[in-house]
C-alpha cells in the first residue's frame, strides 16, 4: 500500500504548520488570501507532514516483519531504488537511487522490506552522508549479516536551484560492514551495481 494511503494527518499539526505557512506568505511579499493560494498552506503542510512522516516509523520493525530462517551466506542485492528526501541544511529535495546488498548469516529478509527501510530514513530531514549510514546501520543491527553495503546516488536542488547551481552534478555516498570491507566482495558488489543484467 503507498504510503501517502496510510498516512492520517493530524488536525491540529496540520492547522499549526498552515499557520505558519501563511505567515511565511505574507513575510515573502505575497498574498495568502488571493484564489491560487487560499489553500497553499494546508497543502504545504500536509505534505511536509507526508515529506517527514519517516520519524514515526521504525525500521528494525519493518525488518523482524518479514525475516525468516533460510541457510543462503551468498550476497543479496536490491539497486536502483529510487528516494526522495530533504536537505537538512535548506529543507529542498535531493533524490536518486540506492544499492543495497547483504550477506545472510542465517536470516533473509523480505525483498520489498529494504525500500521501506529507505523510506523511513529517506523521510527525514537529513543529509546523504547520515541517510546512507542510517540505512546500513538497521540493517547491520536487525539481521546480524555477514556484511552490509549501501552505496547512494543523489542530485541535491540546493546544488541545483541555488549556490553553485550545477545542475549535472551527482553526489555518491557509501557504507560497508563486515565482509564488504574485504576488497574482493565489495567489488563484486560495485560490479553487479553497476551491471545491466536484466
Amino acid at each position: 500500500m503507498p504510503l501517502q494511503q496510510v498516512l492520517n494527518y493530524d488536525e491540529e499539526t496540520t492547522d499549526t504548520i498552515s499557520d505558519h505557512y501563511t505567515r511565511i506568505l505574507q513575510d515573502l511579499g505575497e498574498d495568502p488570501s488571493r484564489d491560487g493560494l487560499l489553500k497553499t498552506p494546508v497543502r504545504a503542510a500536509k505534505a511536509m507532514q507526508f515529506l517527514t512522516q519517516g520519524y514515526e516509523m521504525n525500521a528494525e520493525n519493518i525488518l523482524r516483519s518479514a525475516m525468516f530462517a533460510e541457510n543462503y551466506s551468498e550476497m543479496v542485492i536490491v539497486k536502483d531504488i529510487e528516494f526522495y528526501s530533504l536537505c537538512e541544511h535548506h529543507m529542498l529535495p535531493f533524490f536518486g537511487k540506492a544499492h543495497v546488498a547483504y550477506i545472510p548469516d542465517g536470516y533473509i529478509v523480505g525483498l520489498s522490506k529494504i525500500p521501506r527501510v529507505i523510506e523511513v530514513f529517506s523521510r527525514r530531514l537529513q543529509v546523504q552522508e547520515r541517510l546512507t549510514d542510517d540505512v546500513l546501520k538497521a540493517i547491520h543491527t536487525t539481521l546480524n549479516p555477514l556484511g552490509v553495503a549501501v552505496v547512494m546516488e543523489a542530485r541535491h536542488m540546493c546544488m541545483m536551484m541555488r549556490g553553485v547551481q550545477k545542475q549535472s552534478s551527482v553526489t555518491t555516498t557509501s557504507a560497508f560492514t563486515g565482509a564488504f570491507e574485504s576488497e574482493r566482495t565489495r567489488n563484486e558488489f560495485l560490479k553487479l551495481i553497476t551491471s545491466n543484467l536484466h
